[in-house]
């Protein structure tokens, strides 16, 4: 049975997942993660990424101002949701202000600054909640399910809302995209060219607290500092291409509000903080099994440049035994250039295992062959391969030791470590400033006596 009639049939079996309600709170959810990792990615790249969180704690207060206001001039009527979303809107725009104002006045980190406005405003909005439960009438406003979100409240007015201001949001990113970009990767220069960067930043920071406004009733201004941050954090596993960090933040950003949603809605769990956890267990599968920052993707790198310097290792022992056998300068391939085992596995400490693994494989790439009675040799190929190893270890043998001052006794060991890293045009310019020391053949002697067994 194919993917997409596994799913229908899933639908089917489960109505009470797909009621009116859920599909209401899966569409404004889903929007605002889409609009959230998009925004928390330029807050990532911008090395800013607890703004979020101070301005999630700042909004606190400002809803139990906007609350109070709107009981005393128009009782029975604080709880509208325009009003405390503008209190939460200005109270978050000021803790962040104050954060930028403490940074740039040089005489608090930007650490203390972050930890004392969002103490600060979040004791302050404790205080006025307090305040507002006692308040007759007042003790099931629910003002406290702004804390972790409650998206069971979501009505469709309240998905319109979210809907249009994500698409305002994600126009406006488009829109100073090259902007926002530079400034996130080199300020000095943006500086410098003429570009307003405080400007940029605390439009950047308009941007945020708008998210985390809209996400006050879904996620929680707690939590959505996750939904901000957690997609961009995914997405840097997988690229290095800004545009597609953006993209892939969107994608991430939307798939965990719309699994947290689901998941909420079949076990009866808090929407919030399924949505928060789906997003962590994303960045988990990005951490592992991410293209370019994954832990496997590093595990295959590593074994891969190490398998390599086995490889170059092997081949330069044997290019150096047989060239202790006095068969240097190794020009031709008219005499076999034979070798046995013994011979290299004394001049580096591999295992006996390793080394029959390591032959093996040059075997098979055709590198090396041997008989039944232990004649190993070097076929032309081989030749080739060794012949370019040796060459470029000598020749960063010679820089460091008359370029860079390295010693005697520890040119061969810096060479050992350093020689594997090196790139064409580093080696072009190598072979350019010792053009005098190579020879004919391609080889330098050695500047230090060979190893002997």
């Amino acid at each position: 049975m194919c993917l997409s009639a596994r799913v229908l049939q899933c639908i089917a079996a489960e109505p009470a997942i797909w009621t009116y309600s859920t599909r209401v709170v899966l569409l404004g959810t889903v929007l605002l993660g889409m609009c959230a990792g998009v925004i928390g990615a330029f807050m990532v790249l911008r090395k800013r990424a607890l703004v979020g969180d101070v301005i999630g704690h700042a909004a606190l207060p400002g809803i139990g101002v906007a609350f109070l206001v709107m009981e005393w001039f128009w009782p029975g009527q604080g709880r509208r949701i325009p009003w405390l979303m503008f209190g939460a809107l200005s109270s978050g725009l000021l803790g962040a202000l104050s954060v930028l104002f403490m940074e740039r006045s040089r005489r608090i980190k930007p650490d203390a600054a972050l930890a004392l406005v969002l103490s600060l405003f979040y004791g302050a909005g404790i205080v006025l909640l307090s305040i507002a439960q006692r308040i007759p009438g007042a003790g099931t406003a629910g003002l406290t399910s702004f804390l972790a979100g409650k998206v069971s409240s979501l009505l469709a007015s309240d998905v319109q809302i979210i809907g249009v201001v994500s698409c305002v949001l994600l126009v406006l990113v488009t829109a100073f995209f090259k902007e926002l970009l530079l400034t996130c990767f080199d300020s000095e220069y943006a500086i410098a060219g003429g570009w307003p960067v405080k400007t940029l930043d605390a439009f950047l920071i308009l941007l945020v607290a708008a998210v985390t406004v809209l996400g006050m009733q879904s996620v929680g201004l707690i939590l959505v500092v996750a939904l901000l941050l957690t997609p961009a954090s995914s997405a840097r596993f997988w690229t290095d291409n800004v545009r597609r960090v953006v993209q892939l933040s969107a994608l991430f950003g939307g798939l965990s509000a719309a699994i947290g949603v689901m998941i909420s809605s079949k076990w009866s769990l808090p929407a919030g903080a399924m949505i928060v956890l789906a997003g962590l267990g994303l960045f988990v599968l990005s951490l592992i099994f991410g293209t370019e920052r994954g832990l496997l993707n590093r595990w295959r790198q590593s074994r891969q440049l190490q398998e390599r310097i086995l490889r170059d290792d092997i081949l330069r022992a044997i290019y150096e035994i047989i060239e202790l056998d006095g068969r240097a300068p190794l020009a031709s391939t008219d005499t076999p250039l034979k070798f046995t085992p013994e011979e290299v596995l004394q001049r580096h400490s591999w295992s006996l295992k390793q080394q029959q693994a390591l032959l093996h494989s040059l075997v098979l790439e055709g590198v090396i062959l041997y008989d039944n009675v232990n004649h190993w040799w070097l076929t032309p190929a081989g030749l080739e391969q060794a012949r370019k190893t040796v060459r470029l270890h000598r020749l960063w043998e010679i820089y460091l030791l008359e370029s860079a001052n390295a010693a005697q006794g520890h040119v061969d060991l810096h060479a050992d470590v350093s020689e594997h890293f090196l790139d064409p045009e580093m080696l072009a310019e190598l072979e350019r400033r010792l053009a005098h020391r190579i020879p004919e053949d391609g080889v330098p002697v050695s500047p230090h006596a060979l190893q002997t067994p």
